[in-house]
């Protein structure tokens, strides 16, 4: 533990950032719609989804406890 103290962070200067490059953008970013005008990520279907798959690991669940607590000694 001998040397000198580390220097002090530095901290940024007041305001907004430059932009980085790749990352300006001309305009409000729109929604991402089909061909047909359907959002391709209807909300409610994920949702559905997600409880359909979180339904489905829980079965799955079960089923391993039950195998395990009933197999062979």
């Amino acid at each position: 533990m001998d040397g000198d103290p580390p220097q002090p962070r530095q901290h940024r200067p007041p305001g907004r950032p430059p932009a980085r490059p790749g990352v300006q953008h001309q305009g409000p970013q729109g929604a991402v719609v089909a061909a047909d005008g359907k959002d391709p990520h209807d909300e409610r279907q994920m949702w559905w989804w997600l409880g359909y798959f979180l339904f489905g690991i829980h079965i799955v669940a079960f089923v391993m406890i039950y195998a395990v607590t009933h197999a062979p000694k």
